[in-house]
């Protein structure tokens, strides 16, 4: 077997990241790991300060971060950040749509169409514009990598949380379908579905102890993740490492779908 230095499958140098949710949870963990392999990340949320205090901390252990607001239900947003980024570094080769949002917790039979939309809105249509808009750089510049954040959700249905269930398969739907229509682009879609993550946006379950308990019965490891499991696993994805793999969910739920 031929000799493969680690650095070479997992290292980024040289390449551009963009991040989206970047100021806190999973999306700040995978932001500074990727800087931490050596690229350079745009970090990105709707609010520009929330991403700042996480560029400075990139940039204090030695990284390359800038911080640019988007909000991603926003398709002019959209279009701007990527004009500042082209702009700037003159190319993109990693993308991770992280940002999403779940408005409604509750019985599906009770979900208002203002939250639908607001969810298909951030978890679907910004990212499938990101997406879109991403490859044909990516294409220009000889291929990249493109990360969804799904969930496990989009397998197994969530309990109190149809919408965002929905969302969330449609976002794995199109990892497949853009996967599928890169031929010869050298870009890669890909998806990570973590299960259950200590982050802000799973609140409501960490703070309901029944429902918290319940879901823990579930896992075989038994314990919840930190953001800082997945990331590796976005890592992987950026990475040369993962240069076969394209249109595929990569499950990091402690056995849970098993």
């Amino acid at each position: 077997m031929d000799h493969v230095e680690i650095e070479s499958l997992f290292g980024l140098d040289g390449r551009v990241a963009v991040v989206t949710g970047a100021s806190r949870g999973i999306g700040r963990s995978i932001a500074m790991t990727l800087a931490n392999a050596g690229a350079t990340v745009v970090l990105s949320s709707r609010k520009l300060e929330s991403c700042e205090s996480v560029v400075k901390e990139i940039r204090d252990n030695g990284g390359k971060a800038i911080a640019l607001a988007c909000h991603m239900g926003s398709i002019e947003a959209i279009d701007e950040m990527l004009r500042t980024v082209n702009a700037q570094y003159g190319r993109l080769d990693i993308v991770v749509n992280n940002a999403g949002m779940n408005p409604h917790f509750g019985n599906i039979l009770d979900v208002s169409i203002s939250a639908y939309d607001k969810a298909m809105d951030i978890n679907v249509r910004g990212p499938f514009y990101l997406i879109q808009q991403s490859m044909k750089i990516m294409a220009n510049g000889g291929g990249g990598s493109i990360i969804n954040i799904s969930s496990i959700a989009a397998e197994r249905t969530s309990h109190l949380q149809g919408i965002y269930s929905i969302s969330k398969k449609a976002l794995v739907a199109a990892t497949k379908a853009f996967a599928r229509e890169v031929e010869n682009t050298g870009v890669r879609v890909n998806a990570i579905l973590p299960g259950i993550v200590k982050t802000q946006l799973a609140s409501l379950l960490f703070e309901d102890r029944d429902i918290y308990s319940q879901a823990m019965s579930m896992i075989p490891l038994a314990r919840h993740a930190e953001p800082e499991e997945i990331s590796g696993a976005a890592l992987y994805l950026a990475s040369p490492a993962s240069s076969y793999m394209n249109g595929a969910s990569l499950i990091v739920d402690g056995g849970m779908t098993i």
